[in-house]
């Protein structure tokens, strides 16, 4: 008899919770994506702002019907990212910013929220879609990092399409390197300054079962130095994934983002200060880094997305299974 008054009082409680989420709109998400396209100004061309809004919407409608189905988080990351790789109007894959030689070395990372596992690859110059061979390198190899040659030879050991670097050339992103070739004599000056756009890629999910992973890839800073490795195949600066707190990707400056360990920051602040992830986000953009570097895209354990930056712009979208659809890009 007690054990039955014990259930009855259970079922009560249950039923009372749940009533009481649903009316505070807090019914549990059984899915949640957040994207991002690069963060900088809120200036742009009319035809990109279209283009890439329906581009983005049409990557996060992908990504959505993907959870619907059922795909892991793992999964879902690396399929949207390499849409947006291929995609010329991003600085990641097609369409990757030139170096200072007049190249192009290409930089991704993936992570995996269940048990930290992670991979990532900098410099490639031959692979079309980096962020897979990042997954490689995750599940394929005791390593977490591979570089250079060494990821390049790696992705051809694999069997991973390879292009050439034309592969990657676009007009706009010519000109740009033209330009900052141009304006060489003044670079130190403008060192800290962002540039107008950039394109780096990113995204983070959490799946049906409650998993979370997050991925970035990007063709770095117009006119970098060859050999320069930014914040996106950095694990802890650019990419990070923990499914007791929280998946986070960034677009910026990397070089700040590596300092401040940006992406783990975010994590650490809700694990060990019991931040929210909103009060994480904003703090480490708002005051640990300085205006104009960057931004960021995370969403928690409980479906939460924040899509925060210090910059005039940012090419952002997000979704989740309570009917949330939306994409921005500039302001």
């Amino acid at each position: 008899m007690q054990a039955r008054h014990v259930f009855r009082w259970f079922v009560i409680l249950w039923a009372v919770g749940f009533s009481w989420n649903v009316l505070c709109g807090q019914e549990k998400v059984d899915y949640a994506i957040v994207i991002h396209g690069g963060a900088g100004s809120a200036k742009i061309d009319a035809d990109v702002v279209t283009a890439r809004t329906r581009s983005l919407g049409e990557y996060l409608e992908a990504g959505v019907e993907m959870l619907k189905q059922g795909k892991g988080s793992l999964d879902v990351v690396e399929q949207v990212i390499r849409r947006l790789e291929d995609d010329p109007l991003y600085n990641a894959g097609r369409g990757a910013v030139y170096n200072s030689e007049g190249g192009h070395e290409l930089d991704a990372s993936i992570m995996d929220g269940r048990d930290l596992s992670c991979g990532a690859v900098a410099g490639v110059t031959r692979v079309k879609n980096p962020i897979s061979l990042a997954r490689h390198v995750m599940t394929d190899t005791r390593h977490i990092l591979l570089a250079a040659d060494g990821a390049d030879r790696f992705a051809r050991q694999l069997g991973l399409e390879r292009v050439k670097q034309s592969y990657f050339h676009t007009d706009h992103a010519r000109k740009r390197w033209e330009r900052a070739q141009a304006a060489e004599e003044e670079k130190q000056a403008s060192a800290e300054k962002l540039p107008l756009y950039l394109g780096t890629v990113g995204c983070v999910v959490l799946d049906r079962e409650g998993n979370i992973a997050a991925g970035t890839s990007t063709g770095g800073l117009t006119n970098k130095k060859y050999g320069r490795v930014g914040d996106s195949p950095i694990i802890a600066a650019g990419t990070y994934a923990d499914n007791r707190t929280c998946g986070v990707s960034g677009t910026g400056i990397g070089e700040h983002f590596i300092r401040h360990a940006v992406a783990y920051d975010v994590s650490a602040r809700m694990m060990y200060r019991d931040d929210s992830l909103e009060e994480s986000a904003r703090a480490v953009i708002h005051e640990t880094l300085k205006p104009g570097y960057g931004g960021i895209i995370a969403l928690d354990h409980a479906g939460n997305i924040v899509m925060e930056f210090n910059t005039p712009g940012m090419s952002r979208a997000a979704a989740d299974s309570r009917g949330r659809f939306e994409v921005h890009v500039g302001k």
